[in-house]
């Protein structure tokens, strides 16, 4: 498989002509090189990495004009949906369409046959959602799971699915473990993040702790608030909930 650096003249033209959603140009890149389609492209410095085509198609911020065509063209030229990124993370096209709420991208990879649960992810290394429902991209996140997508209890709660939180809490199905204070405790935390206040006020029934502070050193208070979830703050805020800067 060939690899290009990013700054050689190749990889230039077929990078802006897939960002610039040129499907003529495109195909006549892919034409002119056979395989060109499955190669790969190698960046030093920042964002070092190396990527597939895919990747460059759904790179942030995504929404490419003509992406779920571009798609489409590569995949046909033989690049491959699950193509990894080697790097600081191992993240999928299908990641990078998640975090970018990228809903057209996202259903293009889908139907090029990209692994909806690919692990690897920037978020503890998790699937698809699990970056979009980090990110707060909701609606990326809600389609994943029309495609089917497996929810872990941060997940679930994070969405607002509260069936789905209360059978893992609640240990329902054989062989299923119910989870501890820390898992309780950052199911809470993502529904603060998601807005989701009845899930919130179910898990803070069940043991979450209201000052759990979580990712990016943020307790659910601060997540709520900096989310815009107006709502869930006033709720938390009569619980007693404190801001990070609050704690002792």
């Amino acid at each position: 498989m060939a690899v290009l650096d990013a700054g050689d003249p190749l990889a230039v033209a077929v990078t802006g002509t897939i960002r610039a959603g040129d499907v003529p140009g495109l195909r006549q890149l892919l034409d002119a090189r056979p395989g060109l389609g499955s190669t790969l492209i190698r960046k030093v410095g920042e964002a070092a990495g190396t990527r597939g085509l895919l990747h460059v198609a759904t790179d942030w911020p995504g929404h490419i004009p003509a992406g779920p065509d571009i798609i489409a063209v590569l995949v046909a030229a033989g690049a491959d949906p699950g193509a990894r990124f080697v790097g600081a993370h191992s993240e999928t096209p299908l990641h990078w369409a998640a975090s970018n709420d990228d809903v057209a991208a996202l259903d293009a990879l889908v139907a090029a046959g990209a692994d909806i649960e690919a692990t690897g992810g920037v978020i503890a290394g998790g699937t698809p959602l699990a970056d979009a429902r980090g990110f707060g991209q909701w609606r990326a996140a809600r389609r994943l799971l029309e495609h089917g997508a497996r929810t872990t209890l941060q997940d679930a709660a994070t969405l607002g699915l509260l069936d789905r939180v209360a059978s893992i809490v609640e240990g329902r199905g054989e062989g299923t473990e119910r989870p501890g204070a820390d898992d309780i405790a950052a199911a809470f935390w993502g529904a603060c993040h998601g807005g989701q206040r009845a899930t919130a006020h179910y898990l803070l029934e069940r043991g979450a702790d209201l000052d759990w502070v979580g990712y990016d050193d943020m307790t659910p208070l601060d997540v709520a608030t900096e989310a815009g979830a107006a709502d869930v703050v006033r709720w938390l805020r009569g619980q007693g909930a404190r801001r990070r800067v609050e704690l002792s």
